[in-house]
């Protein structure tokens, strides 16, 4: 039997690193590392905590869409609800009730994995996971989080999936993983959801 078709991780080894930056969020490293016939190299990277997002869909087929204010780019960008993991220890699933339910004012009675993908390999360690989100109700007024700075008065919009859809396609999205998301769940919806992956999927991280 052929060997399944699929990424690998094969770290090599890694001869000296410093620490370049050490920023807000995340930090810039520069690693020797030893290609071996390759020879040693040096190469600069973001190491990142990682991240979640959640496509949140109700009974019509409606996904919910945040729009946040994104400095390094200077637009307004509808996406679905995420967030870094920026809490110790805190596992993925919880993760994403947490930014579901601070973005968007959202509790799901199930979960279930979506998609997983790195940002930009070429520099940055980040991974994301998205989770599909179904049985959805209101985090009751009381309970809600206050949002502040970029996500303060941050609107939200109920969009069809296959308006969604078409506006990816069209160009009129742009967030990385609200595309991704979008197109996986168009796709794996019209496949009665066969596709979607438990929520013990081993994690890129």
């Amino acid at each position: 039997m052929d060997e399944l078709f699929a990424d690998r991780p094969d770290p090599q080894p890694v001869v000296a690193t410093r620490t370049t930056y050490a920023g807000l969020v995340w930090d810039v490293h520069r690693d020797r590392v030893d290609l071996g016939a390759a020879g040693i190299v040096e190469r600069d990277l973001i190491a990142h905590p990682g991240a979640v997002a959640v496509l949140a869909i109700d009974d019509d087929d409606r996904i919910a869409l945040v729009q946040q204010y994104r400095h390094p780019i200077g637009w307004r960008s509808w996406e679905i609800p995420a967030g870094l993991r920026d809490v110790a220890d805190e596992p993925l699933l919880d993760c994403a009730r947490r930014e579901l339910a601070e973005e968007a004012d959202l509790i799901a009675a199930d979960f279930s994995v979506l998609i997983d993908y790195f940002t930009t390999p070429g520099f940055t360690s980040e991974a994301i996971r998205i989770f599909l989100a179904r049985g959805l109700t209101q985090v009751p007024q009381e309970e809600r989080h206050t949002r502040t700075a970029e996500e303060a008065g941050m609107p939200l919009r109920w969009v069809a999936l296959d308006e969604a859809h078409a506006a990816v396609l069209a160009g009129r999205l742009h967030n990385p993983h609200t595309v991704i998301a979008v197109l996986s769940a168009h796709a794996l919806r019209a496949d009665g959801w066969r596709g979607l992956r438990p929520l013990d999927t081993p994690w890129l991280r």
